[in-house]
């Protein structure tokens, strides 16, 4: 069973060792069925340099690549890929057409893209990059928060590390959930991780702009979490009327005012659990929930995973802590 990978320049080598350790492990375990061969294929198919410098040696070059691939898979490079050239479109289409499934991991979806392999179809990419995607093919149903998308033939994986869930995905497929859960198990891994990708996007504050003229009511939320944060009660402080706030956060932000003191409230309450032992109980408290039950249905609506398991796979202090996560209210 043939895995073709299509590395572009200034790929991300983990995007192809990733998925070249996910097939291995398979094969190892592996009892009945074909066995996944591996093939590494690109432009020139002479020794390359990854973006961390790292070099590596691919398999063929597009011209030499001719065998009928089972699964097509496009990596994606550190970056948004530059267009690609006749022979490496002309070869993608070729590659595709003869595939029992295609896709992509990362920002391979633009290369896809690029050669109408994605049109009229549901994808995701990087988060960083979804909403380029979206803008420059407007054809393509891009899904930003996914970590995986499969429609028909089609696949795409989210940002770098994804490509392994992405790898996992097609030996489930394949083989079952038995050898894919063994694999991961391998791999030291999530078979299917919790949540979606908002939970590795930048922090709030640091994505919206600082010369808007409702910086004053941002810092005013940022700085006083906990206070009455209703729309009246922020337009008071403001000097505007709540009408005219609220205006100002839809055309500005493209939020309503609710929203944004929501998502400022978790990305206090995110920081705090991937810095602090603080008990759940108290950064609820600290980011201007009125509960521990509130923090938690505001992280399983927002990011899709609850405060606790946040914390055990964000947290950088290494300090374990007995969270709770009951619902006592908090003054």
């Amino acid at each position: 069973m043939l895995i073709t990978i299509f590395a572009p320049a200034n790929v991300h080598l983990l995007e192809i060792a990733g998925l070249r350790d996910a097939f291995f492990e398979a094969n190892c375990k592996m009892r009945t069925g074909k066995p996944y061969r591996m093939q590494l294929v690109t432009e020139h198919g002479t020794i390359t340099e990854s973006a961390s410098g790292v070099k590596f040696m691919p398999d063929a070059c597009v011209r030499d690549a001719t065998e009928r691939s089972d699964t097509l898979i496009v990596v994606g490079p550190n970056g948004v890929p530059a267009r690609s050239s006749e022979d490496v479109t002309r070869w993608l289409r070729e590659q595709a057409g003869q595939s029992r499934r295609y896709g992509s991991a990362c920002t391979g979806a633009f290369l896809l893209a690029q050669a109408g392999l994605l049109s009229g179809r549901r994808a995701t990419t990087h988060w960083q990059y979804a909403e380029r995607l979206a803008a420059e093919y407007p054809d393509i149903r891009v899904e930003p928060d996914q970590i995986f998308v499969r429609d028909g033939p089609v696949f795409s994986s989210a940002g770098v590390s994804a490509a392994i869930d992405l790898a996992f995905s097609l030996i489930e497929e394949d083989h079952g959930s038995a050898l894919a859960l063994w694999v991961a198990r391998r791999l030291v891994v999530f078979l299917k991780r919790p949540g979606g990708q908002s939970q590795f996007s930048a922090t709030l504050t640091a994505q919206i702009a600082t010369t808007s003229p409702i910086d004053k009511v941002r810092l005013h939320i940022l700085e006083n979490p906990r206070a009455d944060l209703s729309l009246s009660a922020v337009a008071r402080a403001a000097g505007v009327s709540p009408r005219h706030l609220s205006r100002l956060f839809h055309a500005e932000l493209g939020i309503s005012l609710a929203d944004y003191v929501e998502l400022t409230r978790i990305e206090i309450a995110r920081g705090l659990l991937e810095d602090s032992a603080s008990p759940i109980k108290r950064i609820a408290h600290v980011a201007g929930f009125g509960s521990t039950a509130t923090l938690r249905r505001a992280f399983m609506r927002r990011i899709g995973v609850t405060p606790m398991h946040y914390r055990l796979r964000f947290q950088a202090t290494g300090e374990g802590t007995r969270d709770d996560e009951s619902d006592a209210a908090l003054s």
